[in-house]
């Protein structure tokens, strides 16, 4: 005979999320992203055997020509990588190493300028803590976990004070861009993670690799960095770091779908919009009263909110058992530009926010699911940035950070109340950080109570 637990009252009364579906238009977001090349260290993300992660060298010469990508990087380029270590036995708590090279194969001096760089460990940098759903972050203390620093700096155009402002590589030779432990020493459990992202540019072609390498140790048992010597002898004689992660899906597979983990040259470092009426108008017009109407943020095959809209950057170069587009964004920064207009005959409320929907491709219920209460999974955390003109005619820049649960509707961001004929610009910028989960909505609505501010 089965027996039962006998479960505390409140267990066994509280009830599961409930969706509640708000009847909003979802909008394709406009404009695109732009041309510029990603390489994109992200597939596996658990390393626990070396190897090479990415690498766009040439084939020739090296053991494991499948592991090189053969694709050369010039001018603005931005590097992402963000990868775990766990240790493999109690017994072997040696750090894992992440070593990024550039290679310059011309018979000239390439110049590399380091525009904007960030690299930053779970632990004990940036380490998952709670935070509460909306919080001001002005002057970017507010974050949690490394994906959320890094994006954090990024968008405040900083350079980390351990990357160097620019690196000249001399002909035929590399030069080392990163080469940092990811520890587990000390941890319980024996598990952290590093994020990185680089925004460069080069005056010649330069080729990159990302590389995984335990940590040497003296005779002392002291652990060292690895030299440049013994990061090029792994990039040309071994293969693929592992284990590797569960391969994609074919791209037309629309049931049990798989996306997979990116390894590869993406192509897109920024989505740049002007959000309006049609392509022809100068302004947005705000909704009526009582409506609201969204656009979607990272949508992606299954989960394109009725948009038939896939912003996920395509891949120039990948390797066969990892994405075929980079799902997610992670890196990549949306730059929104909202002029709205009050084009009716009263004063008007107007919020701005940014919701975490249930994923869905199509929305047959007329429009978007939450959950009510959320469900505990975190699925966004980041800070982001907004400029606007406050009520009283001031200039306003605003970093606020925001942690979103699944099917949360979230905090409102801005609120206006717009005069008859009014027009204010509203700017919205956050880059999409790691470890979040699409897609997002941005979402415009008009209060039912003209002129009277009030939360949802």
């Amino acid at each position: 005979m089965l027996l039962l637990p006998i479960l505390p009252l409140a267990q066994v009364t509280s009830m599961p999320p409930q969706e509640v579906v708000q009847p909003q238009q979802v909008r394709s977001l406009p404009g695109k992203l732009d041309t510029v090349p990603v390489f994109n260290s992200n597939s596996p993300e658990l390393v626990q055997e070396e190897g090479i992660l990415l690498s766009t060298f040439p084939p020739l010469g090296k053991r494991v020509s499948t592991a090189h990508l053969n694709f050369p990087l010039q001018g603005r380029f931005d590097i992402f990588a963000h990868h775990v270590a766990k240790a493999t036995s109690p017994l072997d708590l040696r750090s894992l190493y992440l070593g990024i090279i550039l290679h310059n194969p011309s018979t000239q001096p390439v110049r590399v300028d380091v525009l904007q760089a960030a690299s930053y460990l779970s632990q004990p940098d940036a380490p998952f803590i709670e935070l509460p759903s909306l919080v001001e972050n002005p002057l970017g203390k507010v974050f949690a976990g490394p994906g959320d620093r890094v994006m954090n700096d990024i968008l405040r155009e900083q350079r980390q004070a351990t990357f160097p402002s620019q690196v000249v590589i001399p002909p035929r030779q590399s030069q080392l861009l990163l080469n940092l432990p990811i520890p587990v020493k000390g941890l319980e459990p024996p598990i952290n993670g590093r994020s990185t992202l680089m925004r460069l540019r080069s005056n010649g072609a330069v080729y990159a690799a990302s590389l995984a390498m335990y940590a040497p140790v003296n005779s002392d048992g002291i652990e060292r960095s690895p030299t440049l010597a013994q990061w090029q002898q792994l990039l040309n004689n071994s293969g693929l770091a592992g284990p590797r992660d569960h391969a994609p899906t074919p791209p037309d597979q629309t049931t049990g779908v798989i996306y997979g983990r990116v390894a590869g040259v993406a192509q897109g470092s920024q989505w740049q919009a002007q959000i309006i009426d049609h392509p022809k108008a100068q302004y947005l017009s705000i909704p009526q009263p009582g409506q609201a109407f969204s656009y979607g943020l990272s949508t992606l095959p299954g989960g394109r909110l009725g948009t038939d809209q896939v912003q996920s950057a395509p891949l120039i170069v990948r390797y066969p058992d990892t994405a075929y587009r980079a799902h997610g964004n992670y890196g990549i920064q949306y730059s929104l530009s909202l002029p709205l207009d009050n084009n009716t005959k009263q004063l008007q409320t107007v919020t701005l926010s940014i919701q975490t929907p249930i994923k869905k491709d199509q929305l047959s219920k007329g429009g978007l699911g939450f959950f009510e209460p959320p469900a505990s999974q975190v699925f966004f955390r980041g800070t982001v940035r907004l400029g606007y003109n406050d009520d009283k005619g001031l200039p306003r820049t605003r970093y606020v950070h925001l942690v979103q649960k699944r099917g949360e509707q979230g905090k409102l961001l801005v609120m206006l109340n717009m005069k008859q004929g009014d027009r204010r610009l509203v700017k919205i910028d956050f880059l999409y950080p790691p470890d979040a989960t699409p897609p997002q909505v941005l979402t415009v609505k008009t209060l039912k109570l003209s002129g009277q501010a009030q939360d949802r």
